[in-house]
């Protein structure tokens, strides 16, 4: 009987992480450092397509598109999607493939689109390639996804919204059993204080699923506001990563500006979320 592979880490990257906001461009850096991290065995979720494509149109134009918000983040995405996967392919070791995989919200609540995504993250791992996953953001319309998801919440308790990209990091972690669930931010992790960078929380660790709810609920009373317009903060990451770890995987959150290396070491400052 065939075994499925082991996928080692599941890690998501958010937009901002990836660019340089003072000089409105790509950070090269980050893409050359995580391009030279990942290999086989790790599944890898990518925001920014939004924000870069946004970055290019500027540059080739000199202004911003103008229209409605679902039609300029639309074609945004749709240009940005392929400078991101452009620059994956450039710093990840040419001896890897690389893969890209747009999802949306049906294709972790349909069972058989979510057994045929499962099934690509396991070839994946085993034929030396490794995913690059977004949220499909082209072709996603803010009012169709709304009523999908409404009907869906009407049929079923547990629904997969896909919220955003730290959302879906955690599904598929769920759904591949992956050994560490990386979500990489804009700080450092999970503060008691968000205005106070010495608060810190090293660990949210607990030995029976029903004390790591009650610790996770407990930060997240203290978790207030967002990195950005448009991003759910602390208190939904924390929530994500509750649900990560409550199916046995092993939660850090930390700083994109740290080496990934280092951040799976946990000898960066970082939270870890799960179970002793």
């Amino acid at each position: 009987m065939s075994t499925q592979p082991r996928i080692d880490v599941v890690g998501k990257i958010g937009s901002m992480a990836l660019i340089r906001p003072e000089d409105h461009d790509i950070d090269y850096n980050i893409f050359s450092r995580l391009g030279h991290a990942l290999h086989p065995g790790m599944i890898w979720v990518s925001s920014g397509a939004t924000e870069i494509g946004r970055l290019d149109y500027l540059r080739r134009h000199g202004h911003e598109l103008e229209g409605s918000m679902d039609d300029v983040k639309t074609d945004y995405a749709a240009q940005g999607q392929a400078i991101l996967m452009e620059n994956y392919r450039r710093f990840i070791d040419p001896k890897y493939s690389v893969r890209q995989v747009l999802v949306e919200h049906q294709h972790f609540n349909d069972p058989e689109k979510r057994a045929h995504l499962q099934g690509l993250f396991f070839r994946a791992a085993e034929q030396n390639a490794i995913p690059i996953v977004n949220y499909n953001d082209p072709v996603s319309f803010t009012e169709n996804r709304k009523m999908e998801l409404s009907v869906l919440k009407q049929q079923h308790d547990d629904v997969v919204e896909c919220i955003d990209n730290d959302e879906t990091a955690a599904v598929i972690a769920e759904a591949v059993h992956a050994r560490t669930l990386l979500l990489m931010t804009g700080v450092d992790g999970i503060y008691a204080n968000p205005d106070d960078p010495s608060t810190l929380i090293r660990s949210i660790t607990a030995k029976t699923p029903e004390q790591l709810i009650a610790k996770v609920r407990e930060m997240q009373s203290h978790c207030v506001g967002a990195s950005r317009p448009g991003a759910n903060g602390a208190k939904s990451k924390l929530e994500f990563a509750l649900k990560s770890a409550l199916s046995g995987t092993h939660v850090i959150i930390g700083h994109a500006k740290h080496h990934l290396s280092d951040l799976l070491a946990e000898t960066v400052p970082c939270t870890i979320v799960g179970l002793e």
